[in-house]
């Protein structure tokens, strides 16, 4: 088994932030991944999600399924991140007042992919955008 799904994240549409981390739970429940895998799969790729719609100018997410991972590649062409040891910081947060009266930028974003997947690496460019690569074990 090597299945790929694909989403495109769109810069500042919180209507649909969560659409693709909520179609991925639902796809790996109906492919029995343990409950426990789907859930932090789902942590980890919303709070993913939530950082490209806020952060960056939108981006992509490929989820790639095998016998034993789940990996997650979440690529965006923002602004990247100038200090990512800060931005690792629970509670560290660039995000703007606006974002945050709506209740997001809480500096919860990569402190929790991290806690949620078991392997995470992120890769950034100022100016050009980051890639962060995650991992689940099934």
């Amino acid at each position: 088994m090597n299945i790929e799904f694909n989403y495109d994240v769109n810069a500042d549409d919180f209507t649909r932030a969560g659409e693709a981390s909520a179609d991925i739970k639902k796809r790996l429940k109906q492919m029995n991944v343990p409950h426990e895998a789907v859930r932090k799969v789902a942590i980890a790729m919303y709070e993913g999600e939530i950082n490209m719609v806020i952060h960056a100018e939108g981006g992509k997410i490929t989820v790639t399924v095998d016998e034993d991972t789940v990996t997650m590649i979440l690529a965006d062409k923002g602004p990247g991140i100038p200090d990512i040891e800060k931005a690792m910081q629970e509670g560290f947060s660039t995000a703007p007042d606006n974002i945050r009266q709506l209740g997001f930028g809480a500096g919860m974003g990569l402190p929790n992919m991290k806690k949620y997947s078991d392997s995470m690496d992120i890769t950034t460019t100022l100016g050009v955008g980051t890639t962060v690569l995650m991992t689940v074990k099934i």
